[in-house]
């Protein structure tokens, strides 16, 4: 029995496992029906979708840059698994908030057509002018959510697993994370947006029992305050007037911007760690620039439906899930980053790959888009596919054993801050790559022009991790 086969098994871990599952599959099916509806049903125009596609994405990285710090605390200094169960009920009302939304554009939208049954329950204008600021906020708490959330998936696996399971369950997590996403995308591309919004709450519903059989997971220090600026001056203000509140401000966003700075610094104690933290924030940033270009691409250059938008995501999905568990198999369990600098390198060249095919790509006569059977009936479509694959599986082989990182070099009562650290420099990493993105649709850069930005990126992530190898070396052993 392999160990990742044997800790499936056990309570110790499975529960956690399969609520990470249907976090993710919430996550993605709420956030892709929800772009995919506005970029193929209410915008008209490549520069428009695609600012909406990076507004989207910023609008849900951003609690990770603001609360990390508080969620990295929260996770040493209290039981994770009641922080699971907590967060997993709260996640039962984000979603009924982002299904309102997805149901009042679904109205509007076919109202605006002339689908006369959805017509006779539109909603009026002023309600209808509010669907999208329901989405983005909906997508703003699931970011929050995910934010303390995301700290406790993988600080959680040494405080359950054995020594030698730890690189089985990260590469697991992280397998069933991507698999978990495959399957939210596809439903997200193929079922209608307002059966989206039925199922996403559904599904919370779902994680919330699961996450009660998380066995406990107590902080394994002593530490019982926390270092969050935002909760002193606002405690201490007396009754709480918003005219005291207001006087701390620029008190708070400094105190703030100080609090994360020293989460992170605080990593710099181990080169390995600090090294992993980097290489993970650009890989991130490519995966966030390229998951922003997707459904634009799509629809615009290879004159492609919403279904085959969905099935670009799910291909990378698959990808990295492929590459997260074969990378397991080639350390044989331990954590190194040998591999890294290769396949970043490899990535880098598959995506070169991609943006050519995009650019010799026959798009669709007039207006039509194509189906997915259209659509895989063209001459370059395998090669597009294939391109789309390759960067997934070379980005899975690159990042999975970054993150074993994260919790093997750091005793065990600082590995959620240690996330946490990692968690603000990938979402200030990825909101950078976002306002990049911005910048160039603004700009009038074509879309497919835009890939070869993660191509570049690519060669950053591949020269950090070739400093990270070299620390590894030349750590003391043991």
């Amino acid at each position: 029995m392999t160990t990742s086969t044997h800790i499936l098994r056990r309570r110790r871990f499975l529960p956690l496992f399969v609520t990470q599952l249907f976090n993710a599959f919430n996550d993605n099916l709420y956030k892709t029906a929800m772009v995919l509806f506005v970029v193929y049903s209410i915008y008209n125009s490549e520069a428009e979708e695609a600012m909406f596609s990076a507004v989207a994405s910023g609008v849900f990285i951003v609690p990770f840059f603001v609360l990390s710090a508080l969620a990295g605390q929260l996770a040493d200094m209290r039981d994770k698994a009641r922080i699971i169960r907590i967060v997993k009920g709260c996640e039962i009302g984000i979603m009924l908030v982002g299904a309102a939304g997805l149901l009042i554009a679904w109205q509007d939208v076919e109202c605006a057509t002339g689908a006369g049954a959805a017509c006779l329950t539109a909603p009026p204008p002023l309600l209808a002018q509010s669907a999208i600021p329901l989405l983005l906020a909906a997508l703003f708490a699931m970011g929050v959510h995910s934010t303390f959330l995301g700290p406790i998936k993988y600080a959680i696996l040494p405080q359950h697993l054995h020594s030698d399971e730890v690189l089985a369950g990260t590469g697991l997590v992280e397998a069933g994370t991507y698999l978990a996403i495959l399957f939210g995308t596809i439903l997200a591309g193929w079922i209608p947006v307002e059966v989206a919004a039925a199922v996403v709450v559904g599904i919370a519903v779902l994680g919330f029992i699961t996450a009660q059989f998380v066995p406990p997971a107590p902080p394994q220090g002593d530490s019982n305050e926390l270092d969050f600026p935002l909760l002193g001056p606002l405690g201490r203000s007396g009754h709480g007037k918003a005219t005291k509140a207001a006087a701390f401000l620029p008190t708070l966003v400094a105190d703030q911007l100080v609090s994360m700075f020293k989460l992170v610094r605080s990593t710099t104690h181990d080169r390995r760690v600090f090294l992993a933290i980097m290489a993970i924030s650009f890989f991130w940033t490519i995966g966030a620039v390229l998951f922003i270009q997707f459904p634009p691409l799509a629809k615009n250059v290879l004159t492609a439906s919403k279904e085959v938008a969905s099935l670009f995501l799910v291909i990378f999905s698959v990808g990295v899930a492929i590459g997260s568990v074969s990378v397991n198999a080639l350390l044989k369990g331990t954590v190194s980053a040998r591999f890294s600098p290769l396949s970043v390198i490899v990535m880098a060249l598959f995506v070169l790959a991609f943006y050519l095919v995009c650019r010799a790509w026959t798009p669709a006569p007039g207006d039509a888009l194509m189906d997915v059977g259209q659509f895989m009936g063209q001459p370059l479509a395998i090669a597009l596919l294939f391109c789309l694959l390759g960067i997934a599986v070379a980005g899975g082989m690159f990042v999975v054993p970054l993150y074993a990182f994260l919790t093997t070099f750091v005793p065990k009562t600082q590995t959620a801050r240690t996330i946490a650290a990692n968690n603000i420099v990938n979402s200030g990493a990825m909101v950078a790559g976002a306002v990049l993105a911005m910048g160039l649709s603004a700009a009038e850069v074509a879309i497919a022009d835009q890939l070869l930005l993660s191509a570049a990126m690519c060669l950053v992530s591949s020269w950090l991790g070739k400093k990270l190898y070299d620390a590894e070396k030349a750590a003391p052993a043991g």
